[in-house]
């Protein structure tokens, strides 16, 4: 009986599902085609999502989804572009800008300067919450006001899973008006490490736009010829981690480059199946629909940084592969594994300008027609234009 007096309506915890035989389980999970049912499956409870999460089948359902949210204060909707499908769970998540989404968790600024890691996947509204679904890291220095709270940390990342690797994976934030870079190892260190950069030319001005985990080392665009590396696995002395790349470009100088009157709004950094990156730059334009003077974005630039030659390369295509790419770590997945996705195309959204965001900001940019089309449902459409945070890509997973 609930409070009123009248019995309780039944839920799958209440039903013996978690004893199910889990030969049945493993034949129900390969029937399924869309990552909305294998999240539902993986929620059930616990022995289903254990079922879900030893699957070898799972890595074909593997996609970026968007996060968006809703009109209830604290909650989220995911919706599937590859399907073009708003799912029916919704996640209890803070009604806060996520400064990251990386490796399948999420990323968020708390007020007391606390940089804390979500794993969304285990808030699943209706459901008891995961154990370990959040780990709090030490508050970040507040080394001036900074204007709101929710943009002191312009971007975070982590090097790898922070369950699998409880005591080997690196938290990386760029924060503050001046973009300074901050690292911490949970399993090893009790405080942040602050980076101070001793390069010439007013280096302490330049604005880092992404952090990048590649092999033993985060890479660091910023300027237009620049790239900072540093190794962060063991012992972190910046004075012997550091070093600077100098880049040139190849036969074609950007849009940004020197001497142009066309600079790129946003520089993503993006590792491409670990086998190099892709230098990604984003170029923003006024439009009618932000009179305000706020810009959208209207073509985007990939460039493949060639490691012996200290040389950027323009790419006109990228085959099979496409990109995702916004406040969260930028991805690469290749599109013939994905059923629905479009090949050689950005899914972008709105991201964080320092000052602002456009929510209406977002689509997918095709690289061979240089358009733009907005290919979402009307209900993933009302949802955005109803959003009052920035909508963010996240990569689902299923752990116990």
């Amino acid at each position: 009986m609930d409070s009123s007096g009248k019995p309780k309506k039944k839920t799958a915890m209440d039903s013996d599902w978690e004893n199910l035989p889990k030969d049945l389980l493993d034949l129900v999970l390969e029937r399924l085609e869309s990552i909305s049912d294998y999240l539902a499956f993986s929620v059930v409870c616990k022995t289903w999502n254990g079922v879900a999460k030893n699957n070898r089948s799972q890595s074909r359902h593997t996609a970026p989804m968007l996060l968006i949210s809703s009109d209830k204060e604290d909650t989220w909707n995911l919706y599937n572009v590859m399907n073009n499908k708003v799912l029916d769970l919704q996640l209890r998540l803070p009604s806060k800008r996520f400064c990251g989404s990386s490796k399948g968790w999420l990323i968020v600024l708390e007020d007391n300067f606390v940089v804390t890691l979500m794993n969304p996947f285990s808030m699943v509204d209706g459901c008891k919450e995961k154990e370990n679904s959040i780990i709090r890291l030490p508050p970040l220095a507040r080394l001036y006001e900074f204007r709101e709270l929710d943009y002191h940390v312009y971007k975070a990342t982590i090097s790898a899973d922070p369950i699998l690797n409880a005591h080997d994976f690196i938290v990386t934030v760029i924060y503050g008006y001046f973009s300074n870079l901050a690292v911490i190892r949970p399993g090893k260190d009790t405080d942040w490490l602050y980076i101070n950069f001793d390069f010439e030319d007013d280096f302490e001005f330049q604005q880092f736009h992404e952090v990048v985990h590649l092999g033993d080392k985060f890479y660091a665009p910023y300027n237009d010829d620049r790239i900072v590396s540093f190794d962060a696995r063991d012992t972190i002395v910046p004075s012997d981690i550091i070093s600077e790349l100098e880049v040139k470009w190849g036969s074609l100088t950007p849009m940004g480059g020197f001497g142009s009157q066309c600079h790129a709004n946003k520089t993503y950094i993006v590792d491409s199946n670990e086998k190099g990156f892709l230098i990604v730059k984003r170029y923003k334009k006024q439009e009618g629909i932000c009179s305000d003077g706020k810009a959208v974005t209207f073509k985007f630039e990939i460039f493949e940084l060639n490691f012996d030659k200290h040389e950027l390369i323009e790419k006109e295509t990228l085959d099979d592969a496409a990109l995702f790419l916004g406040d969260n770590s930028s991805m690469f997945v290749l599109a013939s594994k994905l059923p629905g996705c479009q090949p050689n195309c950005i899914y972008f959204t709105s991201d964080y300008q320092r000052s602002y965001w456009v929510p209406e900001d977002f689509g997918v940019y095709n690289i061979k027609t240089q358009s733009i089309s907005k290919p979402y449902t009307t209900t993933a459409m009302t949802l955005l234009g109803r959003t009052k945070r920035p909508a963010i890509w996240v990569m689902p997973t299923c752990r116990q």
